[in-house]
């Protein structure tokens, strides 16, 4: 059907879903190729989910002996071959062990020296940084000879070993996450969500020593996974590192490199603890923004239903509400806005921060003000000004209306 190839190849997803809803085949050919294997090579993921709902065949046998599921590990799409992979569940076992081998190959080579092996050609080859404006992530993609790789086949590696119940070795994954050195890469950022899912004693243990190396980017992917160690699996509903926040004081407290201090620092924020709070007032004046932003969060909160810390720390964040930094100042906001003391000072500070020159501030302060039922949030919402289009779903710009709600109805109205 020419128009369903039409549409796959304009990137249309709606079109797509539309046709195959009035009954075009999903797996129509296109050049002796089915329509999926397009998508696949564009990198299209609404279309290509569009055509597997419909029923395409990821596992049909192309004339070149390889299968659409099989394009996709070539291609280094974790995302894609995630999908085709998981169309058809469960996966049959020979589709599986060669879906694992093709990615095990194209892993150990790496994406440039594997485009080159598949192609046999030594020129040049071009480079164009990709990112998923959804999730963030970020990935390098090759091309020569007409061929197109994403240098995200250890993602696809690692995701796949992890569905399928293989426990890679924590230092094989170490591995392939520092072979791509930075936190917004996709193999870096599936790396950490699959150890941080190993909730245990031995993947804790072994991630904490990972604090000692001398090499900062070892010591930043210990701190990102332990992050997600302390925050659990919320599809499990569990979370066993909750109250081990502490035990990373010590190495908060003599980390140098501010990325990774900030880590750190995030990680702890999640327990509560004398010794947390104190760590975090060491790194008041940090140098680094990143660091001092995290400073509200290790303060000690009482537990007696009401969210209140000490006046000596009360001092802290508003101090930090006057930062040079805004991100430092919408930290403390937030923080501000969601304090439960009755201090005057605290509305206050919010007050004036509805005057920040940074929109989001002051959108968090009335927020917070409204959070707070500080009926100056009524006139402060004014300094609101004009949304930026990318803030207008902002949750927070409702609860001006929300406060008005409920005087209206403790008033009887």
């Amino acid at each position: 059907m020419r128009e369903l190839v039409a549409a796959v190849r304009r990137g249309d997803a709606d079109e797509v879903t539309a046709l195959l809803e009035s009954g075009a085949d999903p797996d129509t050919l296109a050049d002796g190729l089915p329509v999926l294997c397009l998508a696949v090579e564009a990198y299209d993921e609404p279309v290509a989910e569009a055509l597997l709902r419909a029923g395409a065949d990821p596992l049909r046998r192309l004339p070149d002996g390889s299968t659409p599921l099989l394009r996709a590990v070539d291609g280094g799409s974790h995302l894609l071959t995630y999908a085709l992979a998981t169309s058809r569940i469960p996966l049959p076992a020979p589709a599986r062990a060669e879906l694992l081998a093709r990615a095990r190959r194209w892993a150990e080579a790496g994406a440039e020296a594997g485009l080159r092996r598949v192609t046999g050609l030594i020129g040049p080859i071009e480079r164009i940084r990709v990112r998923h404006d959804e999730i963030g992530w970020w990935c390098e993609q090759f091309t020569l000879g007409g061929m197109t790789v994403r240098d995200e086949h250890r993602a696809v590696l690692t995701s796949m070993e992890e569905r399928y119940g293989i426990r890679t070795p924590f230092d094989e994954l170490v591995a392939r996450a520092l072979a791509h050195p930075d936190r917004g890469h996709v193999v870096w950022s599936d790396v950490v969500f699959t150890l941080g899912r190993r909730l245990d004693e031995e993947t804790w243990q072994w991630t904490r020593d990972l604090l000692n190396h001398p090499d900062r980017l070892h010591r930043l992917l210990a701190a990102e996974t332990l992050l997600f160690l302390i925050l659990g699996d919320p599809v499990k509903g569990s979370a066993p590192f909750w109250e081990r926040g502490r035990e990373l004081v010590p190495w908060a407290e003599q980390e140098e490199d501010p990325e990774v201090l900030a880590a750190l620092l995030n990680a702890i924020t999640h327990d509560s603890a004398p010794e947390i709070e104190a760590v975090g007032l060491l790194h008041l004046t940090h140098p680094d923004p990143r660091v001092r932003s995290l400073v509200p969060d290790t303060l000690e909160r009482s537990e007696d239903g009401r969210f209140q810390v000490r006046p000596e720390s009360l001092t802290t964040v508003l101090t930090l509400a006057g930062d040079e930094d805004p991100g430092v100042r919408e930290a403390a906001c937030r923080w501000l806005g969601h304090y439960r003391g009755i201090e005057p000072e605290v509305g206050d500070a919010l007050v004036a921060l509805t005057h920040d020159e940074t929109q989001p501030i002051r959108i968090c302060a009335v927020s917070g003000l409204a959070y707070r039922d500080d009926p100056r949030c009524v006139e402060a919402e004014h300094r609101i000004g004009p949304v930026a289009p990318e803030l207008r779903g902002d949750e927070r710009l409702l609860d001006v209306w929300r406060y008005r709600r409920r005087r209206e109805e403790a008033d009887g109205g």
